[in-house]
């Protein structure tokens, strides 16, 4: 999600590009005010990402952005109004073809619903959300999907769980409010890990005080250790002891670095040591294994070569990239004959 003012076209566009190289499907913009809406009709024409509204209160807004191109809104029906207001949004978008999504937060709970159970709970947010996709149903518009998001792992779990168990539509996933870089990578990979885990889950979205590049990348992270998407570098690094030949941390900070335009799915292993180094390497694409005096490079489980110290992250660069390279030519060829 974009967190520049979305008034700001130029910015906003500049940081949609930048969400998108780093590996975004879809990009969320907020939608405050009819002023933003006009924003955002600019910066829709400007980007050929997908875009979701996120709107709340005005259904003006909603429906002028139905108008400038939006791919999907993330609304609460519930709090756009009176119900004929509900049934002129709801119409426009089922003619245009425009999803929408449900997000209930455990932030922002119907007063009624904290009256009721006292405090946010796992039955209070998908309560809210039943209660929201009641109205939608009445008005027969199902193509819906569907957010239960809390700061406490614990709770949004448990809404999740319990909402999966009730409905068929799309769910996107979210643990809001998770917190800085650090401490937010953790509570998602805890919370959203073990939805995903369970099959639960059909977007997701890195809540983090932090530039929302860092929100892709942990994202993409999360779903590569997971076996569920591919895209780029896949390292392999031990966290290096006294064993280590070489400086294992800095030679995989600077491949990282290096390494970030790379979008095809590659693993390389980067091991301190023989220990585990020779089995590791040779079960990556790439592999290397530290020695004495010089490093073992594998590359598709045979030693290809052995590499000095000097300029290490240079060589391995150069191998890596050569590989991709050769990859495509090699798939080029295979579609060209066929």
């Amino acid at each position: 999600m974009t967190n520049t003012e979305t008034t700001d076209v130029f910015a906003t566009v500049a940081q949609i590009n930048a969400i998108q190289r780093a590996g975004a499907d879809i990009v969320r913009v907020s939608v405050p005010s009819l002023e933003a809406a006009e924003a955002f009709g600019t910066i829709r024409r400007q980007v050929d990402v997908p875009l979701v509204a996120d709107i709340h209160f005005d259904y003006r807004i909603a429906l002028r952005v139905l108008d400038l191109g939006v791919d999907c809104l993330r609304i609460n029906p519930g709090n756009i109004g009176r119900e004929e207001r509900v049934r002129e949004l709801v119409s426009k978008a089922r003619d245009l073809g425009i999803p929408i999504r449900i997000g209930v937060n455990a932030g922002s709970l119907e007063k009624d619903l904290q009256v009721k159970y006292g405090e946010p709970t796992p039955a209070a947010l998908v309560e809210s959300a039943l209660r929201h996709i009641d109205i939608l149903d009445r008005l027969d518009f199902h193509n819906f999907k569907v957010s239960l998001k809390a700061s406490d792992v614990f709770m949004a779990v448990a809404a999740y769980r319990a909402i999966a168990r009730q409905i068929d539509n799309p769910l996107h996933l979210g643990i809001t409010e998770a917190g800085g870089l650090r401490s937010g990578t953790v509570k998602s990979a805890v919370g959203l890990g073990a939805l995903l885990l369970d099959g639960i889950g059909d977007t997701v979205r890195i809540s983090l005080a932090a530039d929302p590049v860092e929100e892709v990348k942990v994202g993409w992270d999360l779903l590569k250790s997971l076996r569920l998407r591919t895209r780029g570098i896949n390292l392999i690094a031990c966290p290096s002891c006294s064993r280590q030949n070489f400086d294992v941390i800095s030679t995989v900070n600077a491949l990282e670095q290096r390494l970030e335009d790379i979008t095809e799915p590659l693993d390389v292993a980067v091991i301190g040591c023989i220990v585990n180094g020779p089995g590791e390497a040779r079960v990556a694409d790439i592999g290397l294994t530290g020695g004495t005096p010089r490093h073992l490079l594998y590359a598709h489980g045979k030693v290809l070569q052995k590499l000095d110290k000097t300029d290490l992250v240079d060589q391995l660069e150069q191998h890596i990239r050569a590989t991709i390279r050769a990859r495509a030519e090699r798939d080029a060829s295979i579609i060209a004959r066929g």
